[in-house]
């Protein structure tokens, strides 16, 4: 049963990492489309390549999987069950497809996180249990700070970008510069999507490193019992059995980019402020700066505040009025209920679940 449950938990958490795909395909693409450097189709290919194209940077540059083990690592492991995941995982996917419905570029990273420690807490039936911490905070709490921060922290990138770009192009001829800035525009949505896989691909590898783990230890692998918790996340990565995973992670956060999702697209693109391809070469450099930055870091970030908050900066250099805040607002209040509503819903599951197993 367990074996069966675990397998259900990878399919579930691939169909996620689609899902999760074809919902932040806007983050790279949005200003790419909206200046009509290239078409959608071409737009979301651009984009699934580079996702892609993450798999070698964190695996052969970076060396290891720094966000797949914060995710791995936020709940403490003696709250963690297979059901726990898979509530988790549940609530998560309900709402990246309410929000993908209704056309709001929520957080995929976050709702993912409030899934799995709403199951857990759901599971320890308090916050606290002998003295141990349901929720990992030393993993937690910087995740819950940088979604302030990161889009605060591209904003200002991507302001102070722009505003050095327009001086240094000051005297240029407008349409040969033009021209310039959105071939410009291919390298910074290709660097975009870069961190966008890095950052995203991994946060599933954690839960299904997490799964792989829970597994593990209640079948009493005696190598697996033996190391200490902070070593266990390395072992599955090394694992000759899962190398598959972290490969997996990648191809399938691609296939969901190239799925596309229009209806974010339009948010992004053309409602928060109208993009020239000057301003969307800043706001998805900025972007990209930010999101290698955390990745260093291993905060697992949401890459549609960051592009937000970036796309937000190059509207303020025009005019503090040339930001659409009505909308910016809006969407301030989806990130602020994703935790809390993922884990919510999670919870319910997890207790559906026991009822019925």
């Amino acid at each position: 049963m367990d074996f069966t449950l675990l397998i259900v938990i990878i399919v579930l958490a691939l169909v996620f990492d689609y899902i999760n795909g074809f919902h932040d395909a806007a983050n790279s693409i949005a200003t790419i489309v909206a200046t009509k450097v290239l078409t959608p189709f071409q737009a979301v290919l651009w984009a699934a390549l580079f996702n892609f194209a993450a798999y070698f940077i964190s695996k052969f540059i970076i060396g290891e999987f720094k966000i797949g083990n914060t995710i791995a690592k936020s709940v403490d492991e003696h709250f963690i069950t297979l059901e726990v995941i898979l509530a988790g995982l549940i609530a998560a996917i309900i709402w990246n497809l309410l929000t993908w419905k209704l056309g709001i570029p929520s957080s995929s990273s976050h709702t993912l996180l409030g899934g799995f420690m709403g199951a857990a807490l759901a599971n320890a039936g308090a916050l606290s249990r002998d003295g141990v911490d349901v929720i990992n905070y030393a993993k937690v709490l910087p995740t819950f700070l940088f979604i302030f921060c990161a889009p605060l922290v591209g904003m200002i990138i991507a302001y102070f970008l722009t505003v050095i770009i327009m001086w240094i192009c000051r005297k240029a001829n407008p349409s040969r510069a033009d021209r310039w800035f959105k071939r410009l525009q291919l390298v910074s949505s290709a660097l975009f999507s870069l961190g966008h896989g890095g950052n995203d691909a991994q946060k599933v590898m954690g839960i299904i490193g997490a799964a792989v783990i829970c597994y593990k230890l209640d079948a009493g692998d005696a190598i697996y019992q033996a190391a200490d918790s902070k070593e266990r996340f390395g072992m599955f990565v090394e694992d000759p059995h899962w190398w598959w995973v972290p490969l997996a992670s990648f191809v399938v956060i691609g296939l969901g980019t190239l799925s596309g999702g229009w209806k974010i697209v339009k948010t992004m693109g053309s409602k928060i402020t109208k993009v020239t391809p000057l301003e969307g070469v800043a706001a998805e450099t900025s972007g990209a700066v930010t999101l290698y930055l955390t990745e260093h870091l291993g905060i697992p970030v949401s890459t549609t505040h960051t592009i937000t908050g970036s796309i937000i900066g190059v509207g303020i250099v025009k005019r503090v009025s040339a930001v659409r805040w009505g909308v910016t607002i809006n969407l301030l209040w989806a990130w602020i209920l994703t935790i809390p509503v993922s884990a919510i819903i999670a919870a319910i599951f997890y207790f559906l679940l026991k009822a019925i197993m």
